[in-house]
């Protein structure tokens, strides 16, 4: 299977990313599925039913979340009852929505798909290994009825995310990290065939600080005042994200790469 994981959208300018450039990449790579993390699409803070459509018209097959997941609460019924909409995991049993879920493409196959969050820096929610060992496969995807797993992990920490990818080496085919909304250059093969990057990036304005205006995110840091309320860049958004291709045989990873294009960032689209 070939499939495209994009990273944060951020505003409207990360949701023009992706309307620009996932329909060129799905016919370019002969993608399968494509997933995007969604919790900062609507203005920044949170999702709507609006931003989530407006992805899946795009091409997106699912949505993962993260801490701002539930910043504009109106997405509480679409989570509730739309299985493309993914949270972390390891929110309590009561949160609304589901944190992984098994899909099916055009071609029958099927495919799963976790969104857990750390806690290194974040909110303490529970404990996102044992939930990451709850919802992976025990073996190999193949061997455990799934052409391929994909495994999102939202958090600040590098370590905790490259602590996870080892967890679930040899039984995801891509672990890759999001939120610090910037791409990481450590895309590769874990010795047991899981492919790994820590941060996919963002699909947002790079003309920013992490998709936020510059001007309210520079004095935020330079006064002890009352924070001013961000609002996203809105310039030419880069489309950031990880490429996989699986092993027919086993579910794990063949190659990964990571796929840039369009707005600030050096383009790299794989062959």
């Amino acid at each position: 299977m070939r499939i495209l994981f994009c990273g944060d959208v951020v505003g409207r300018s990360g949701r023009e990313a992706i309307t620009a450039h996932v329909p060129a990449l799905r016919d370019r790579l002969r993608l399968d599925f494509v997933i995007a993390n969604g919790e900062n699409a609507a203005h920044g803070f949170g999702m709507t039913e609006k931003t989530c459509n407006e992805l899946f018209g795009a091409g997106v097959d699912v949505i993962t979340g993260g801490n701002h997941t539930w910043d504009k609460p109106d997405i509480i019924p679409q989570m509730n009852s739309d299985e493309r909409l993914l949270r972390p995991a390891n929110y309590p049993e009561t949160t609304p929505g589901r944190g992984a879920a098994v899909y099916t493409d055009g071609a029958g196959r099927r495919i799963k798909v976790i969104n857990v969050m750390t806690r290194l820096f974040m909110e303490l929610l529970d404990d996102p290994f044992p939930e990451l060992q709850r919802h992976l496969p025990p073996s190999a995807p193949k061997k455990s009825g799934f052409d391929a797993v994909i495994v999102d992990v939202h958090g600040e920490a590098t370590s905790e995310k490259m602590a996870l990818g080892h967890i679930a080496d040899g039984r995801a085919t891509l672990l890759v990290g999001t939120h610090t909304h910037i791409p990481t250059a450590d895309a590769f093969i874990l010795n047991a065939g899981t492919a790994y990057q820590t941060d996919a990036g963002m699909c947002g304005d790079y003309d920013s600080v992490i998709g936020m205006g510059k001007d309210a995110s520079i004095g935020n840091f330079l006064r002890k005042l009352p924070r001013e309320r961000m609002k996203p860049a809105d310039g030419e958004g880069t489309f950031c994200g990880v490429f996989v291709e699986s092993d027919s045989a086993t579910g794990l990873a063949a190659r990964v790469s990571p796929v840039r294009c369009g707005g600030r960032l050096a383009e790299q689209i794989p062959d």
